[in-house]
């Protein structure tokens, strides 16, 4: 692409500089040939008023040899006889003109050019006062009918040459700023349909070619994420699977001694260990976050009542005392059911899998103005580094766990603008703080935990706790 433009540019710009060339050399001579003439005419022109007062030989040749031309030997003046002065033909100067060109400009009385050996000769015709028409021949070398020819044509070439050299150049120029983006963006394009998902291309050259680098960007860009989130929903989904095996390892646990029953466990166990090894094979490609709409809701008192009775029975082979406080009306919130369902299936199983039997929990939903807290206690032993138990695929300390459980959790709360704190429960082990927001705008670290510890009494009539 960048040579053909060179060649585009090559040949029109050729075009150009013999069109416009060729025919200004050709004014030029024409100019210079007039110039000389027209310095010709005038040269027989200072001869002509001594011709109409003298026909004196002496008087005639100090008046011819008195001109720059009669000086230099190019003018000459033919007087032809008059009859009725009884005068012979006169002759001076140095003739160059054939006597047949002479006598035809005397009988036309026109002016004319004739070539001559070397240049060429302009007969003036002057009429005189006998009567008779005399001719003053004044001759031009070739030298002065190009006078400045070459030179000006050697100054069209060298124009001419400098525009074709420069219009190569931008050319060259503008085909490098054409063709390095395009070549670069086909490279990427290269590079990404061989699964190189990092490949990108700067934004830059033409605008056509940054519009198009832009879109194979924001291409790029969607197409990572989403595979992350088809390995985030992996991840998810896998994680899902947690709380029945937790149920069914803890049913398991329970059936006693024999084969039957240590088959059942084992069978548990591995299929507890393959979840896990789909969840940190979908965690370690680093999936990105995605936000649930605002388009979707449910009734988180629905949600958690629902979920309570699925756990409930369980709570109860294991001797836990449970309270559930906040759940007596609807309150609606910005996160689809499934989502909802996932993140309080997480934070109750964590409860299962990290507490002794025996360990009584609590759910709590605080309902505010601009945001609803949900809250899952225990008494528990409690998390070590509660900060450390939010990043994404730390287990804080856990043994079995992917870590993945809390960061569904938070994924729901930022989708709605909150977040998710973890400190230390009224039970005395772990508290899970979970802020929603209502209009997904504010941010969960201003002004509200003021806001709810005055209107945000759930039915257990205690405020959230400060974590």
């Amino acid at each position: 692409m960048r040579w053909a433009l060179v060649k585009v540019s090559l040949a029109v710009t050729v075009m150009v500089v013999v069109a416009f060339a060729v025919p200004l050399g050709l004014v030029v001579k024409e100019l210079a040939r007039d110039r000389a003439f027209s310095n010709a005419e005038r040269q027989a022109a200072t001869i002509a008023p001594t011709l109409t007062i003298t026909d004196d030989r002496e008087q005639l040749e100090r008046a011819v040899y008195s001109t720059s031309a009669g000086s230099d030997r190019k003018m000459a003046v033919h007087i032809p006889a008059s009859r009725a002065a009884g005068s012979r033909p006169l002759e001076l100067g140095t003739r160059r003109a054939a006597e047949k060109d002479v006598r035809t400009v005397q009988r036309l009385g026109r002016a004319s050019i004739t070539d001559v050996p070397g240049g060429s000769v302009l007969l003036q015709p002057t009429g005189l006062g006998s009567g008779v028409i005399a001719v003053v021949e004044v001759y031009v070398p070739e030298r002065d009918v190009s006078n400045g020819v070459t030179t000006a044509w050697l100054v069209l070439a060298g124009v001419g040459a400098a525009l074709v050299v420069g219009s190569v150049a931008v050319a060259d120029r503008l085909g490098v700023r054409m063709v390095e983006p395009a070549q670069r963006l086909a490279g990427a394009a290269h590079a990404l349909g061989e699964g190189k998902l990092g490949a990108r291309v700067p934004e830059e050259g033409p605008p056509e070619l940054r519009s198009a680098a832009v879109a194979f960007n924001s291409m790029a860009d969607q197409v990572v994420q989403l595979l992350a989130n088809e390995r985030e929903l992996a991840a998810d989904l896998s994680h899902r699977l947690r709380t029945p095996l937790t149920v069914l390892r803890l049913n398991a646990a329970s059936l006693g001694d024999g084969p039957a029953a240590d088959q059942t466990r084992a069978a548990v166990a591995q299929l507890e260990r393959e979840v896990d090894t789909i969840i940190r094979t979908a965690r370690d490609a680093k999936p990105q976050t995605a936000a649930a709409g605002f388009g979707v809701g449910c009734d988180v008192s629905e949600v958690v009542r629902d979920r309570m009775d699925f756990w409930s029975a369980l709570a109860e082979d294991e001797g836990r005392k449970v309270r559930l406080a906040g759940v007596d009306k609807t309150v609606r919130i910005p996160v689809g059911r499934p989502e909802l369902v996932a993140a309080l299936d997480a934070l109750l199983g964590n409860v299962f899998r990290h507490t002794p039997e025996g360990t009584a929990f609590s759910v709590d939903v605080h309902n505010g103005d601009d945001a609803v807290i949900l809250l899952i206690s225990d008494a528990g032993p409690g998390i070590a580094d509660p900060g450390a138990a939010l990043v994404r695929g730390n287990s804080g300390g856990g043994e079995g766990s992917t870590g993945l459980g809390l960061d569904i959790v938070r994924r729901v709360a930022e989708s709605t603008g909150g977040d998710v704190r973890i400190g230390r429960s009224v039970l005395g082990g772990t508290e899970v703080r979970i802020w929603i927001g209502l209009d997904g705008r504010r941010s969960p670290d201003r002004t509200r935990g003021h806001r709810l510890r005055r209107r945000g009494r759930g039915a257990s009539g205690r405020a959230p706790a400060e974590v």
